[in-house]
């Protein structure tokens, strides 16, 4: 199972709820950026289910045949995450343009750099961050660490982190939402069982351990 790693929590606690119901099945994953897995997937790395954060990373893998028909089965959006002390005393989106602020954000390639830069074009702001990285939880990691004095992240990566950094939520985050598509790869070494885990994640036992999380109805 390919997923972005802003699906760490739920598709971790989904894949122990799938085993309880194999039994003899083992659940593995490779949690990353969207735009890393989905280039491991067409450079031939094999995986049954692939679940990005964005179409656009879903669309890299479909077009070159590796998967149909995905399903769009959540819904995500960026908060501001800052220290439990706030130091910077960052308020708003406007707060980061500050140079005195030390910003971190996901690179442009990765789905949720692309929702940032949306959110900031929205705003019409500018911010230069002191660090692009790689995927979400690499960039939760650096205000959780203290490193910087807020981030861009999805408000369930927020809530993922219990208590460790805050939220602040910006209007402009309702023009940055993404949407998140699953599929079985047409290459799946275990179809049947991938067909059944993507069954669980669009069932309403699915649902809830998403919503539960943060994450939006489609």
């Amino acid at each position: 199972m390919f997923a972005a790693a802003s699906l760490t929590e739920t598709f971790t606690e989904l894949g122990k709820t799938f085993e309880a119901a194999h039994p003899g099945t083992t659940v593995k994953f490779n949690f990353g950026s969207s735009a890393t897995l989905a280039t491991q997937i067409t450079q031939g790395a094999p995986a049954d289910v692939f679940a990005a954060a964005s179409p656009a990373t879903m669309k890299t893998v479909t077009d070159a045949g590796l998967a149909t028909g995905p399903t769009v089965f959540v819904k995500n959006k960026l908060q501001i995450a800052v220290p439990p002390d706030n130091p910077a005393k960052v308020e708003s989106l406007k707060d980061l343009t500050d140079p005195k602020v030390k910003v971190a954000l996901c690179a442009e390639q990765v789905p949720c750099g692309a929702a940032a830069i949306k959110a900031l074009d929205a705003a019409g702001l500018k911010v230069t961050p002191v660090t692009l990285e790689q995927d979400v939880k690499a960039t939760l990691t650096k205000v959780e660490l203290g490193e910087v004095d807020a981030a861009l992240v999805y408000q369930t990566d927020v809530i993922a982190s219990a208590g460790k950094v805050t939220g602040i939520a910006f209007p402009e985050a309702d023009q940055a939402i993404n949407d998140y598509p699953i599929a079985t790869l047409t290459k799946a070494p275990a179809a049947d069982l991938a067909k059944q885990f993507v069954d669980l994640v669009l069932s309403q036992q699915g649902k809830d351990v998403l919503t539960k999380a943060g994450f939006q109805a489609p």
